[in-house]
């Protein structure tokens, strides 16, 4: 792949040879925008309108052909075509009395139903009344919300209003991955069991995101992401990385060592058998911002370097896994290469992106 180096502007790259697998990322921007970020050119080409407002996250589909975005200006949901950029679903749930409020979510493996955690606001003559945290189910083709079910308080205490999903092949199980591992059943939208694994992103990232699909090592019919546990002794944290069948419900965890105060992010080369996250120990004047490289044969930690800590910020990839990204809540991009764990150089996208994350599409 060939070296970025530094742009003159929005839209300039100084290229090299042309990398052997480039890829274009999509990334939200302020107000209403998604970026498409060429990796060939180390610049951003082009930019798609979203009508419902603010990228609030991106999901991309399992065949790659559809990336699902939800908004939170209006409460929307747009679904952009990744083959021709175009938006080919919108749609906002608030109306003049009704308002919804949600982060994220999960389309069904037909594209028809979209699952998520919302809170609704009903507008009365004096006063709004805010619901409880509840599992919504969004017919994409109606473009409304057509089931509902109040969160369990174990679950609502638990983050599960905030987490990351994932649904079954079968379409009948919905994960969601928050202090724990919520299994719900899409029948009834009742927890039928829990796992006491928890994503170890914490207040100590001060808002460091999961990037996206770009999470997980991309394995049909399975879930593969970083966790925390704790022993059954002295109550240790230790991370992992957890293995999902969202099939059979089965999972394995191996550990890996202490867990630091905070990570998120974790973004596997193609070839499976690398890894890299981000950890951050301390906070304010003390708080120290690292990459590390995981062998994903050995399941150890085999390199670690110091970046300049941001107070918000976003973990990608490239989609050869040679480059790294730091990006989010500013208008560049920071480029690391994923061997050396070295800075090499900082693109302006002319842009302010939001924490909605970035997709990468062949």
């Amino acid at each position: 792949m060939h070296k970025f180096r530094l742009m003159l502007g929005p839209g300039l790259a100084m290229l090299g040879a042309a990398p052997m697998h480039a890829a274009t990322l999509f990334m939200g921007s302020y107000p209403d925008r998604l970026l498409v970020f060429e990796e060939s050119k180390g610049a951003v080409t082009g930019t798609i309108k979203l009508d419902t407002g603010l990228p609030t996250s991106m999901q991309l589909s399992d065949d790659g052909k559809r990336i699902y975005v939800t908004t939170i200006t209006t409460g929307g949901i747009e679904v952009i075509d990744t083959a021709t950029r175009k938006v080919i679903n919108k749609f906002s749930l608030n109306d003049g009395t009704t308002r919804y409020r949600f982060w994220g979510g999960v389309p069904d493996p037909t594209g028809r139903y979209f699952y998520t955690v919302l809170s609704k606001f009903d507008k009365g003559i004096d006063r709004y009344t805010v619901s409880k945290p509840m599992y919504g189910v969004i017919d994409l083709k109606q473009q409304k919300v057509v089931r509902t079910a109040e969160l369990d308080k174990e679950d609502e205490r638990s983050g599960s209003w905030r987490a990351g999903y994932k649904v079954s092949p079968d379409g009948k199980t919905l994960y969601a991955f928050g202090e724990n591992v919520a299994i719900i059943d899409l029948t009834t939208l009742k927890v039928t069991d829990r796992i006491d694994l928890a994503k170890p992103e914490g207040a100590g990232m001060e808002n460091v995101g999961f990037g996206g699909t770009l999470d997980a090592i991309r394995t049909p019919g399975q879930y593969v992401a970083l966790f925390n546990a704790a022993d059954t002794y002295v109550h240790n944290k230790m991370f992992g990385l957890a293995r999902f069948d969202l099939s059979t419900r089965q999972f394995d965890f191996t550990p890996i060592g202490p867990a630091p105060d905070a990570m998120a992010g974790l973004q596997v080369t193609p070839d499976g058998k690398q890894a890299y996250t981000v950890v951050t120990n301390g906070k304010y004047g003390n708080k120290r911002c690292e990459f590390w490289h995981m062998d994903m044969a050995s399941n150890a930690v085999v390199d670690k370097a110091e970046f300049p800590c941001r107070s918000r910020f976003r973990l990608g990839m490239s989609i050869d896994g040679a480059k790294l990204y730091i990006y989010g809540a500013s208008y560049d991009l920071e480029v690391y290469d994923a061997r050396t764990l070295k800075h090499e150089v900082t693109l302006d996208l002319g842009y302010d992106t939001t924490g909605a994350g970035m997709v990468a599409v062949e």
